[in-house]
């Protein structure tokens, strides 16, 4: 099973010290190399810099088709649109991707995509954290993840929290 995932998933689940969550759930996950390098040539450290250069379970692949890439570059970033274009390159069970407009993007183009907060729900369903609203919470406060009060109800409430 291939999971392609954009940078933002990576950063957030590294900010709040659950980036193994993806390994957990996915295995092995997949990144084109506009996400590597947002993650690795920033000048800084970001959160998941470390990881995404020392596990084993993170790999990193060149997209072939740059003029797709340049399409969708558009609307998105490099990071966003390399990782739909991998994902539709590798027939992709999953893009992990956050963005409304990528993942708008993604959802056009037949790719099944899956936000930071599913995954979250995930991780309950598979018994690997106990509660997800301290997450989102640690999301919010810790990495800046927006969401809105309906959209983090109506996560609540698929976690019967």
């Amino acid at each position: 099973m291939t999971i392609v995932c954009n940078t933002s998933p990576i950063t957030n689940l590294a900010a709040i010290t659950q980036l193994e969550l993806l390994h957990s759930i996915f295995g092995e996950i997949v990144i084109p190399q506009a996400v590597y390098d947002e993650l690795t040539n920033v000048g800084y450290p970001v959160p998941g810099t470390v990881e995404v250069q020392t596990v084993s379970w993170v790999k990193v692949m060149r997209v072939q088709n740059r003029a797709q890439v340049a399409s969708f570059q558009q609307r998105v970033d490099a990071g966003e649109a390399e990782a739909i274009v991998l994902a539709l390159e590798l027939s992709a069970k999953r893009l992990l991707i956050d963005e409304a407009i990528g993942r708008s993007i993604a959802e056009e183009a037949g790719l099944k995509v899956t936000g930071i907060l599913s995954v979250l729900l995930i991780a309950k369903q598979q018994d690997l954290i106990s509660l997800v609203q301290p997450l989102i919470d640690s999301l919010i406060e810790r990495a800046g993840f927006r969401v809105s009060s309906g959209l983090y109800q109506a996560i609540l409430s698929a976690a019967q929290e």
